[in-house]
């Protein structure tokens, strides 16, 4: 099976070709070509999987669900882009093993590595800046620091906020003429900077929520945001570092390019219908482009990187590591 098709990261297997089926045969998980003539695309030993993940036309053999029960393999089901469906639990599972950490997180626990994911995102907010050649950013500098030493949940929050106020007062200069940014506002969006702002805060949203799911971390539990009815807090934590460089770049890209115009907008500030497809189609792509990570000097996708910081997370939360690192890039 091709990388794009699927692949075997950790414990947890990915399945996205579509029309295969997963079945066991001979105590190893197998991949199988239904709908195509190629047989055997992949196979895994059964003792090694934790979770898999199967994205689109992709099913389950029954004797595999009954395997998967057996070994405690938990099944998640998402559509061919990504978005949650459902999953399947089995009475013998790990996810209670993550999910008891998580919910034993101490306070301060959870504050050091809110920190992090702050401290994260105000350094690449600046760095954003400096790439589009804005000047004068040493404030951000301060708060980075300031964050990375907040004594309170309470402390890192005005930390963030004043942080978030100084970048967005910049934010204008990176536009190209015809493009202008004031403030930022939401529910609803004032302008169209803002409409692609939230546009794209909430499809990396549901990235890093996916991420959450696959990985088996409860994504309503959040370290900083407060629990809400219906609101995935850890995900809207974790997205924190993701925001200048995954969401606010493509943003600029999209309209500095000229990809995005004004007259795709409709009079509420939305997309229009075919702009919206445009839209989705160079998100994916974005979500797809290759960078080499900073830390583990290899490329990867901007969606695989999402998924690794996951990993870090959990790592993180069920003290396989020492400390939560946020991506962060410098210039």
């Amino acid at each position: 099976m091709k990388a794009a098709e699927g692949m075997f990261d950790e414990s947890v297997v990915f399945v996205t070709k579509q029309g295969t089926q997963v079945r066991t045969d001979g105590g190893r998980i197998v991949v199988w070509d239904v709908d195509g003539d190629d047989g055997e695309l992949a196979s895994y030993p059964t003792e090694k999987l934790d979770t898999i993940n199967v994205f689109g036309g992709v099913n389950f053999s029954t004797p595999f669900v009954a395997e998967a029960n057996e070994h405690g393999i938990v099944l998640n089901y998402f559509t061919q882009n990504g978005q949650y469906r459902g999953s399947f639990v089995p009475e013998r599972n790990t996810i209670a093993e993550v999910r008891r950490a998580q919910y034993a997180l101490s306070e301060q626990d959870e504050l050091e590595i809110a920190k992090a994911m702050i401290a994260g995102k105000i350094r690449n907010a600046r760095t954003l800046l400096s790439r589009k050649g804005v000047h004068g950013t040493d404030v951000l500098k301060d708060l980075g620091v300031r964050a990375e030493n907040a004594s309170s949940k309470d402390d890192l929050r005005g930390t963030e906020g004043e942080a978030a106020e100084r970048y967005f007062d910049r934010l204008d200069e990176t536009l190209t003429d015809g493009w202008t940014f004031e403030k930022r506002t939401k529910r609803p969006p004032e302008d169209h900077i803002n409409s692609l702002l939230s546009l794209t805060y909430v499809m990396v949203k549901n990235e890093v929520l996916s991420g959450l799911r696959q990985y088996n971390l409860d994504p309503f539990l959040g370290v900083l945001h407060a629990d809400r009815h219906g609101r995935p807090s850890l995900a809207l934590d974790l997205q924190e570092e993701f925001r200048p460089l995954f969401c606010d770049s493509l943003v600029t890209r999209l309209v500095n390019r000229g990809v995005i115009t004004h007259d795709d907008f409709t009079a509420d500030n939305h997309l229009a219908d075919d702009p919206f497809k445009t839209y989705l189609s160079k998100f994916d792509e974005y979500m797809q482009e290759e960078f080499v990570h900073p830390h583990f000097d290899y490329s990867v996708s901007r969606r695989k990187a999402i998924r690794q910081q996951v990993i870090l997370l959990r790592k993180a939360i069920t003290d396989e590591m020492d400390s939560y690192h946020a991506l962060t890039f410098s210039r």
